[in-house]
Formats: C-alpha cells, structure tokens, sequence
C-alpha cells in the first residue's frame, strides 16, 4: 500500500475565517484523498516557515500574505493552490471571495433599511479591502446616493487609541443618519467602538455591517455586529480539489476561482428602519419577522391597519419593493441559508419557510433565483460522502 501524499497547509490558525478554509480542506480529503495533512499554528501573513524548510511534500494550499512568503514558495518547487486576495505570485490558480457579491449583498442590506447616506470604513494594505470598497462605493453612487471613504491599518490586531480616534472623527463627521460597511469584523467592531467613543447611538443614528460572519466577534460587539456570511468552507474544499488535480499532473491555469458569499446575518448594529414613515416601517419589521410564517400581504394589513393601496404606493416608493415582493425576498433569502448551511430535504426547507409545498418552493426559487435549488446547493455546499457538508 502506497504512502499517502503530504500536503502542507499554509493558513493561518488564529480566525474563524482561515479555520473555515481548513475544515473545506478536510472534507475534500475525507472524501477523495488519503492525504498526510502537514499544518502549524500561526496568525495572518506569519513568516516563521521553520517547518517546511526540511519539509519533503507534494502540494501546499497557503495564504501567500507577503513577499518572504511568495519567495520561500516559488523555491519549492511543487504543485500550489493560494488563496490569499494579495496574489503575489500571478501565475498561481487562486480561490478567493467574491468580493464584488459581497459588496452587492452588504448594498442590499442596508438599503434595505432604508438609508440615504453610506461610508465605508477599510483597510488599505489588503486587496480584499480595496475590492470590497471599490464595489460598495460603485453601486450606491449608482443609485445617486453618497458615500464616504476612510481607511486605516496601522495595526493587525488590537484597538490602538489613534487608530479608534481617527475613525471616531470620520464617523461624527457623516451626515446622520447613515450606514456603514466595514471591510471586515475586526474593523466592524474598531467602527463600533469609534461611536461609543463619540455618543453616536448604532444602529439609530449610525448602522454598521461587517464581513465574516465571527460569530465570536460579531456577539461580543457591542452592540452585536451583523455580518455578511462568507463560504470559506467552500473555499477551502475547492483549493483542495485544484491542488489534487494538479497533482495528478493537470495544468490548471491561473484563473480566479471566486467563491460567492451566503447571505447577511442580521444582528443589533443594522436592526433598524431609517425612513420616516411609521405605517411603512411597522409593516416592514412585520414582514421581516414574520415572512417565514407563510403570511400574506392581508396579514400584514391586519398587523398594520392601512389602506393597502396607500401602503403599496409609500411601500415601493420608500423600499423599492411592493410588500408582497419584499415577503418573498425574506423567504427567499432563509431558503438559500438552510440549502448552503443544512443536509435538509426541500420540503422541510418549505415548511421552515412558508412556503405550501415543496413544488411551489422550487417554482419560486426557480423565477426569482434564475436556478433550481439543486443546482443552488451544489454550488454552495460541496458533496461529500453522500450527503451534503
């Protein structure tokens, strides 16, 4: 019997983000390939590479953060998936987020909410910072709205007293109310502190989401920081099928393999309606509470006694949606979460979400999604052994 192939991992262990890539990789292993996983503890862009240099492997998945790094790999001299945003060495096949969805899904989510006025707060040594803002800053000047820049990064980790003040005097400057994204959990959490710091009422006067999903992090805010879901799991599992193709001797090119984000986690920083108009913001928070329940627009009026054609009227001209759209949307949006998270069978997916039966779920899906919920599933939850991850 042959000897299992040693692959290393260069990933970082100190966030959930880079553990979500390994689990990914696991179960591409579990799955397909006997291999001898070969890791060490360490945090982002860490350049204590003792371990690989005696090291005698087939194939490596790493975060190539910084240029010893991307040196000490080109010597090597085998088969590499990166799956760093920084791409420090071009010729490399990378698997990365789609940071141009997320910055879609993060859009959505707080005009949702019914903000005019946006910023977004980066980081500017990483590309995945610069995507995110680029994407976000496009579409809300798309819709005629405004939006503010600002960046820091003077440290990787820690909440250093400049860097919270600097953020603080971008914050009190924006007109109020406005929405926030931040390129990521960490700099969520530094935007948080930066209100707290100035008397700014989050999410009133001042919404903030971030990008991750820790749910560590995002739980100890205050107050508790929604988040847009990333797939890392996905991520990692398909790195790990790059590298096993490669290894077997296929020349894979150096194409982005981006990998779309899940949906938005809502918690305390963005659960907030900014528009004036009472009747419409009661029917909104109706909707969103209640849209998984299977009610229809006569039980929002029942909720919310109006005319419904005045509420059809304020509720497109305020949300961009008519409350039977936006019903739906909330449905939706709960279908694709359990069919990327769950195992779960498309009828207890309906039943969970409102929906009569499965067959009307899947009609739904189909016209709102452009693509089944099979098809859905497969592309956010990769098989293995039989059931979905």
């Amino acid at each position: 019997m042959s000897e299992p192939c040693q692959v290393g991992l260069l990933i970082e262990t100190s966030n959930a983000y880079a553990r979500g890539l390994m689990s990914g990789v696991a179960a591409y292993v579990r799955q397909h390939v006997p291999w001898a996983i070969f890791l060490s503890e360490s945090h982002r862009g860490d350049c204590s590479l003792a371990w690989l240099s005696h090291w005698k492997g087939q194939g490596l998945i790493a975060r190539i953060e910084n240029p010893k790094i991307a040196r000490f790999v080109k010597q090597l001299g085998i088969p590499v998936v990166d799956v760093s945003a920084a791409r420090l060495i071009p010729s490399l096949p990378w698997v990365e987020t789609d940071d141009e969805k997320i910055a879609q899904l993060a859009t959505e989510h707080l005009l949702e909410r019914g903000f005019k006025r946006f910023g977004f707060c980066g980081d500017h040594r990483f590309n995945w910072s610069r995507w995110r803002q680029e994407h976000f800053a496009d579409l809300i000047r798309k819709r005629g709205l405004f939006c503010s820049i600002y960046n820091s990064g003077r440290a990787e980790t820690g909440y250093q007293a400049g860097e919270i003040e600097g953020i603080a005097g971008w914050v009190s400057r924006l007109p109020k109310p406005a929405a926030i994204m931040a390129c990521y959990d960490f700099q969520g959490r530094k935007v948080l502190n930066a209100c707290s710091q100035r008397g700014i009422a989050v999410p009133d006067e001042v919404a903030v989401l971030g990008v991750d999903n820790d749910e560590v992090l995002c739980d100890f805010a205050a107050p508790p920081l929604s988040s847009v879901i990333l797939n890392p799991h996905r991520t990692g599992y398909e790195a790990a099928a790059l590298l096993a193709r490669m290894m077997d001797g296929e020349r894979i090119g150096a194409e982005a393999h981006r990998i779309e984000p899940l949906g938005v986690a809502t918690r305390q920083s963005t659960d907030v309606l900014a528009v004036e108009d009472g009747g419409v913001a009661a029917a909104v928070r109706f909707i969103r509470e209640h849209a998984c329940e299977g009610i229809s627009v006569k039980d929002v009026l029942r909720a919310v006694p109006q005319s419904r054609r005045s509420l059809e009227e304020r509720f497109k001209k305020l949300i961009g949606r008519t409350p039977h759209e936006e019903i739906s949307r909330v449905q939706l949006n709960q279908v694709k979460l359990l069919l990327a998270e769950t195992d779960w069978s498309l009828e207890r997916i309906a039943e969970c979400t409102g929906f009569a039966h499965a067959g009307y779920l899947s009609s739904v899906f189909r016209r709102m999604s452009g693509a089944t919920p099979s098809h859905y599933r497969a592309l956010n939850r990769p098989k293995v052994a039989g059931k979905i991850l």
